[in-house]
């Protein structure tokens, strides 16, 4: 399977946890999926986890309105670019930097 694949089947699972109504999935149930995802995602291998962060945007373009912009904010809403950017300061206040922009 290609890193696109795998992007895919992230970014169905998280448009899922988050667009589902609550009364159809636990809230709290989904944070902590959320929170799992995350954590299975910062541990990947450093090289697929950059081709992963890169398909997002690829793979973007399949979905419309609110699931669009999700993709789109995976890396970002797991802090997967600060991942990548381990033990590099500079690299790490560069993300901070525009993530308080963004803010």
């Amino acid at each position: 399977m290609s890193v696109l694949g795998v992007a895919r089947i992230i970014a169905d699972f998280i448009l899922f946890l988050d667009l589902t109504d609550d009364e159809v999935l636990d809230p709290d149930a989904a944070v902590l999926m959320m929170e799992d995802m995350a954590a299975r995602l910062q541990d990947l291998d450093k090289a697929f986890l950059r081709e992963l962060v890169d398909a997002f945007p690829v793979i973007a373009s399949e979905y419309s309105g609110e699931a669009h912009k999700l993709v789109l904010d995976i890396p970002y809403s797991f802090y997967l670019e600060e991942t990548l950017a381990a033990g590099d300061p500079v690299r790490l206040a560069e993300l901070e930097a525009l993530r308080g922009a963004r803010d």
